[in-house]
């Protein structure tokens, strides 16, 4: 039996019954509350921030105080793998990451290795525990990793890009080199993964943020292939209860079919999916997660509501549907449309859980 007190989203993504639809919000901590800008203030920068398990912890909570969410997620980045791999990472003022040492030279990436999340990534196994124990089971607690395929667009690239095409370029030319990079990667995230599975995490979530730039074949070949290795490579269960996994391809709408079948637990939806016709595709093999657009919570109390509405319809009635954003929350977000947002979702989704009468 699980320890939670409310075990809405996990129950949601393994598409047991649930009495209404469970919501959380990707970035859910993040610039758009004041109580996280004033602990990034204390903490001096977002990378200090991320590696102190008590900040880290206190803006992983700030948003759970704030609003009725199903779950938390720990307070971290896709980018501490290869930080861990020594590729420097630090993030330039108002222009995202960036890491020192980008790789561009062969020799380098022959030297390539996984981190040992115990030793290496231990901030971020402390954060994870120190948060399950702060949550005392009323929620569960997101763990996460970027994709192989993310992390080595940032990895090559050396910071964000419009087009990657140093990614590319390698993909189509020395396709063994990239290779070389996404085994080692999906080693490292199979292994962090589970680390924080260890460490507390009662589901898990992979970030396939740049999956979508690729082509058919090429997501198959160098992104999809190695989250299958990843999906088959993570504890399902711990401590006697399963441990249910998410896998979200940003601009991934049209492999629908090719993600659900890598046997995840649920497949997260950007906002160009039509979650009805979502449902109508994978459905009965995946839970689903998604897909409000994140700009909706720019606008009006009155706008969010319509528009939660049309996602819950489309949805339908039954299990197997965790409320989310189609990506993170913007940093102009005003506070109180979250609430608009997740009043909504409670009030208006216990409509399509009611059990059906004898």
């Amino acid at each position: 039996m699980s320890d939670l007190k409310n075990d809405t989203f996990i129950r949601a993504l393994l598409r047991q019954p649930t009495p209404y639809t469970p919501v959380w919000l990707m970035r859910q901590a993040g610039r758009y509350l004041p109580e996280y800008n004033q602990t990034r203030a204390r903490a001096g920068n977002f990378l200090a921030l991320c590696k102190n398990p008590n900040y880290a912890t206190e803006v992983t909570l700030q948003p759970l105080a704030r609003y009725a969410l199903d779950a938390a997620i720990v307070f971290s980045d896709i980018l501490t793998i290869p930080d861990a791999m020594g590729l420097g990472l630090y993030f330039a003022e108002g222009e995202g990451p960036r890491f020192e040492r980008p790789l561009r030279d062969e020799s380098e990436i022959r030297k390539l290795a996984p981190p040992d999340p115990t030793t290496h990534l231990r901030y971020v196994l402390d954060a994870v525990s120190q948060v399950r124990r702060a949550l005392d089971g009323s929620v569960p607690l997101i763990g996460f990793s970027g994709s192989p395929f993310t992390l080595a667009c940032y990895m090559i690239e050396g910071r964000g890009s419009s087009d990657f095409a140093s990614v590319k370029k390698m993909l189509y030319q020395r396709p063994d080199l990239l290779h070389r990079i996404l085994g080692v990667n999906a080693e490292a995230v199979t292994a962090y993964l589970n680390a924080q599975i260890e460490a507390g995490a009662q589901a898990v979530m992979i970030f396939d943020t740049w999956g979508g730039a690729l082509t058919t074949s090429a997501y198959e070949e160098f992104s999809l292939e190695y989250m299958r290795r990843i999906i088959s490579g993570i504890e399902r269960e711990h401590a006697g209860l399963r441990v249910p996994n998410i896998v979200f391809t940003k601009g991934g709408g049209g492999w629908l079919e090719r993600i659900a079948a890598i046997d995840c637990d649920a497949v997260g939806l950007d906002w160009t999916v039509d979650i009805a016709s979502a449902r109508a595709r994978i459905g009965a093999q995946v839970a689903l997660q998604g897909n409000l657009d994140p700009a909706i919570l720019l606008s009006s109390p009155k706008a969010i509501e319509r528009e939660a509405t049309k996602i819950l319809s489309g949805f339908g009635s039954g299990s197997g549907h965790v409320f989310n954003l189609g990506h993170g929350i913007s940093q102009f977000t005003p506070p109180e449309n979250v609430s608009a947002l997740v009043e909504a979702v409670r009030r208006l989704s216990l409509a399509y859980h009611q059990e059906p009468r004898q």
